[in-house]
């Protein structure tokens, strides 16, 4: 029996949903087809009846967390002053819970060098993260030019990436934790600076 089109898109966000979950939670190279599939509840030779590759579903899984995480920090810092929007942004990105659970985290910070080999299409997604998470940023920047303040969120999304990254790297919880404090104060403190 054939199942309807609005069936049909309903499988294709379950299994959405859930590879976003498994590459969070496993990486992308060890979240095989057959156990994504089977974690989604379907066999694996359903797959191929809603997308054409791994690769497409890696990019449309990246594109979905992405905006699922910036939905998330758009209403925590909504009707919020930028004073008070970036301390917060900042401050829940470059967290001990944000790294402590990178399968609910930012799909950059969980999985950036897989992402850094992935397909064209992949890479796209994940820049459109990066550049999506910059102009939040850059809208608490108020007090700057447009071109300096969209520098200055660029290379503040790019220290909160990699603080968390590699405070999830570092085994040694007392050094995890300061890279975490000391990027989190110091971004803080350049803005304060600068505005």
């Amino acid at each position: 029996m054939r199942k309807s089109k609005a069936e049909t898109a309903k499988t294709r966000e379950r299994i959405l949903e859930v590879a976003s979950a498994q590459f969070l939670r496993h990486g992308i190279t060890e979240a095989g087809l057959a156990r994504l599939m089977r974690a989604a509840g379907l066999t694996h030779g359903g797959f191929y009846r809603h997308f054409v590759s791994k690769d497409q579903l890696v990019a449309e899984a990246c594109s979905r967390a992405v905006h699922s995480l910036m939905s998330g920090f758009e209403s925590q810092i909504e009707r919020k002053p930028p004073e008070q929007a970036l301390p917060l942004l900042v401050g829940k990105y470059i967290s001990r819970s944000h790294r402590d659970q990178p399968a609910t985290g930012c799909v950059l910070a969980a999985l950036g060098s897989e992402l850094a080999r992935a397909d064209a299409k992949t890479r796209e997604a994940a820049t459109e993260g990066f550049l999506g998470l910059s102009r939040l940023i850059a809208r608490q920047l108020k007090n700057m030019h447009a071109k300096k303040a969209e520098a200055q969120s660029m290379a503040i999304a790019a220290a909160m990436i990699g603080a968390i990254t590699l405070a999830r790297i570092v085994p040694d919880s007392r050094i995890s934790n300061s890279i975490l404090v000391g990027t989190r104060d110091h971004i803080l403190k350049s803005v304060r600076r600068k505005c």
